[in-house]
């Protein structure tokens, strides 16, 4: 049975005058433990649908499921509260809160959840280990790169062992190889964790890190590739060449 199963989304905004219609009814599902890339051109709706898909926003028209949770039914305080036991998030611009250290913004999904103080220091040894972030662990977010931002910000994400995480352009502020070092950590979570990835990116570099890439369109599922057997390297040749014929940005391998 598939993790996640979105049927017939449509996403508009504005009114009947001005409405822009944004996603056109897109069929998609996510298996539990797939690490899943969403990529589009600028304006291709990629980030909509993944704001809808992480109950962010809400959809016009469809339906969307996580698990046995229909979460396109559900009034905004359920949903609040499906979100902090069942989705993670990691997004472009790390979120962490400064005046926390990186331990406790790890830990803040687990004190919301009132795990007992043994439990989460248990929960954070282990993320902490599988992102190498053990460290800097009584740090401040000031006081750490943007590498070490990004991992505390996966970190979190994991902590509480939600059934899907969300990643929004996790690489977009980084350098290549802090980049590559976090896309390294969430393909090894992935395996190791059986985690269940979705990231929209831009970046096919990124992409190649996953098991299947959703291309948008226009608001409409475009084709998708599996990585299958595939090694890295000859996955991202074949997310460049379904890049270049969606008219996206050319990056070199």
């Amino acid at each position: 049975m598939s993790l996640l199963e979105a049927t017939k989304i449509h996403k508009s905004y504005g009114n009947k005058f001005t409405k822009q219609e944004v996603l056109k009814g897109i069929d998609l599902t996510i298996e539990k433990g797939e690490f899943v890339s969403i990529m589009g051109a600028s304006g291709s709706g990629k980030t909509t649908l993944l704001n809808v898909l992480s109950s962010i926003d809400q959809v016009s028209q469809g339906s969307i499921r996580i698990g046995d949770t229909e979460i396109t039914a559900k009034k905004e305080k359920a949903l609040a509260e499906f979100r902090k036991h069942h989705l993670g998030f990691i997004f472009q611009e790390y979120n962490l809160l400064d005046t926390l250290t990186v331990k406790e913004n790890i830990l803040l999904p687990l004190s919301i959840a009132k795990m007992s103080k043994k439990a989460a220091q248990k929960q954070f040894e282990g993320i902490a280990k599988d992102l190498g972030i053990e460290d800097i662990a009584g740090k401040y977010p000031s006081e750490i790169s943007g590498g070490q931002k990004q991992r505390t910000s996966a970190a979190r994400a994991f902590i509480h062992e939600p059934s899907i995480i969300f990643a929004d352009e996790p690489t977009g502020a980084l350098d290549s190889k802090s980049a590559s070092d976090l896309l390294n950590k969430l393909s090894d979570l992935n395996s190791k964790r059986e985690a269940t990835i979705a990231m929209v990116t831009h970046d096919p570099v990124a992409a190649s890190y996953s098991s299947r890439v959703i291309f948008i369109k226009d608001g409409q599922m475009y084709t998708q590739l599996h990585k299958g057997d595939q090694t890295r390297e000859m996955f991202l040749k074949d997310i460049m060449t379904t890049q270049g014929v969606l008219g996206g940005v050319h990056h070199d391998a």
